[in-house]
């Protein structure tokens, strides 16, 4: 677009943002270096400059990911809320997921050359445990403040560890300010991250904005069961876990807690053969096969959680219903189960993605075909977004908007729908603005042959600016959806088409509700999906 003159970077310091600072410059130096799809080769040079060859792979995915992540909610805007900790396993998974580039932080810290370690400390290590904690911290707020209303015994230890966990936070970053190289970079980690309550930083970290709740829990026990999906919990009656499928065939979950401080017994027995339950970590808490003589019996003192999925060896063509029954401390609950098992398209036949659950979620990357148009064409941008990469549409420099069906380029998405009728499909894209002058950002939808539906993503005459309420909450999300509704006759094989109209919109996740879409913050994991050869060579 003409911008090789002049570069304008606004930073408030250069200490920690080294990487991209570099980046910066060599991108501004030689553009035609540094490409779309090889962003993780500079991440590496770049780590093996600083560390030397050894780890500089292992490196380099850690500060893609640990960047990665806080791209998806900035540290100081993240909270309890943040993350859903009811639905896919979101909030769980975003701390397993820091956690998990921490360890490896650590590890190789402790493996580096002492006169290292300095300089990966705080280029690596402390920004990635600096990270991981926070997120850390406030999913055991958000646990605090679900199991109060559940009752939950432990609710109160979430408590206390939210409190371990802020100490924690804040005394890392003291240390960096003072002990670290005896203090070198005291006051660099001055600013307030921890208890935003608007858009101005607290004059300090602060728990203040943290809700906790402490609960009075009675001497005698009393069973609680919580499911996979929902916020709910019983103590007696029915709670249904979400549709299981052969083809993404999911691991859901149940809770069995304590609402009191006595210890008790409980006993979980299976409906049918088909039907398998574990607990992680026990020995011989497995159980393939369940009849009526056969139960897992478990101590219930704290919260225990059950895995749940099927043998779908033997579980039963079409829709199959059965059920789990807990009993213990006096009560009994029943946790329904559903499994489909289709024999019109299976994991083997299936050709793109299919519906599970009531949605199907796309990556977009994961086209099955990619029609352009001249110049006009949708590329990949490496490891950008939420999740795993951007589609981004492209077009020479003051082409005038695309057409669809005559100059547009297209991204096909081929799916198999069981459901029928209106479905929703919502498309995440970057948080891109009306960079051209007098012109808008637009993208057509469409199911098969039906007149593509344009979507304005942003008006021509938008305004970024304070009061703006809509870009206030694209900046705090880092993203924008859109969604679109679209009529499906029958169940079978449909194509889901993204058409580029104007340059500069970059999908970052695309997702298929037919009903049965719940709340999070990233959307649901991929669905299932194969891809030929010919398709996967094409990406």
């Amino acid at each position: 677009y003409g911008a090789d003159r002049v570069w304008i970077v606004n930073v408030g310091h250069f200490k920690g943002y080294e990487l991209p600072l570099q980046y910066f410059m060599s991108l501004a130096w030689n553009s035609d270096r540094w490409k779309n799809d090889n962003v993780d080769e500079f991440t590496r040079l770049w780590a093996e400059e600083q560390f030397g060859p050894e780890y500089a792979g292992d490196i380099a995915d850690i500060l893609a990911k640990y960047t990665k992540y806080n791209g998806r909610r900035k540290p100081e805007l993240v909270d309890a809320s943040t993350y859903s900790l009811v639905n896919y396993g979101e909030f769980e998974n975003v701390v397993t997921d820091f956690d998990a580039i921490a360890k490896k932080a650590q590890d190789i810290s402790n493996k580096l050359p002492e006169e290292k370690r300095a300089a990966f400390y705080e280029l690596v290590l402390f920004p990635t445990k600096a990270s991981a904690q926070l997120n850390e911290m406030y999913l055991s707020a958000a646990k605090n403040n679900l199991f109060a209303q559940q009752g939950r015994a432990s609710a109160n230890d979430f408590a206390d560890q939210t409190r371990s966990l802020f100490g924690a936070e804040t005394n890392l970053l003291d240390y960096f300010n003072r002990s670290f190289l005896d203090g070198k970079w005291d006051h660099f980690m001055d600013q307030g991250v921890i208890g935003y309550r608007s858009w101005q930083d607290p004059p300090r970290n602060t728990m203040a904005a943290i809700r906790l709740t402490e609960i009075q829990t009675p001497d005698a026990a009393a069973m609680g069961v919580a499911v996979d999906g929902s916020a709910a919990a019983v103590t007696n009656g029915e709670v249904t876990l979400p549709q299981f499928d052969s083809f993404n065939q999911q691991r859901h979950f149940f809770d069995v807690f304590n609402k009191g401080k006595t210890n008790f017994d409980f006993t979980i027995q299976g409906s049918d053969p088909w039907i398998r339950f574990e607990i992680p970590g026990s020995i011989g808490a497995q159980l393939e096969s369940v009849d009526s003589d056969d139960y897992l019996h478990v101590n219930g003192k704290g919260d225990t959680r059950v895995l749940v999925k099927v043998n779908w060896n033997k579980a039963p063509k079409g829709w199959a219903n059965g059920t789990i029954k807990i009993s213990g401390a006096g009560g009994e609950v029943t946790v329904k189960i559903s499994a489909f098992n289709p024999t019109e398209v299976t994991r083997d036949s299936l050709q793109g993605f299919v519906e599970g659950e009531g949605f199907v979620s796309i990556e977009p990357e994961h086209f099955t075909k990619k029609i352009d148009a001249g110049q006009n064409c949708w590329i990949k941008i490496q490891d950008y977004g939420r999740t795993i990469s951007g589609m981004r549409a492209t077009q020479p420099v003051n082409a005038p908007g695309a057409t669809p069906g005559k100059d547009a380029p297209c991204l096909e998405y081929q799916t198999y729908l069981f459901s029928t009728g209106t479905v929703e499909v919502a498309t995440i894209t970057s948080p891109t603005l009306n960079f051209a002058p007098g012109r808008g950002l637009c993208v057509a939808v469409s199911f098969d042959d039906e007149t593509p539906q344009v979507i304005t993503l942003v008006p021509a005459d938008y305004k970024a600016q304070n009061g703006n309420r809509d870009w206030e909450k694209v900046v705090v999300d880092n993203a924008r959806t859109v969604k679109s509704t679209h009529a499906i006759a029958s169940p079978g094989y449909h194509t889901l088409k993204f058409w580029m109209i104007d340059p500069g919109v970059v999908l970052q996740k695309i997702v298929v509700n037919t009903g049965g879409l719940k709340p999070s913050y990233l959307g649901p994991p991929e669905s299932y999906h194969r891809l030929d050869s010919a398709q996967l060579d094409s990406k």
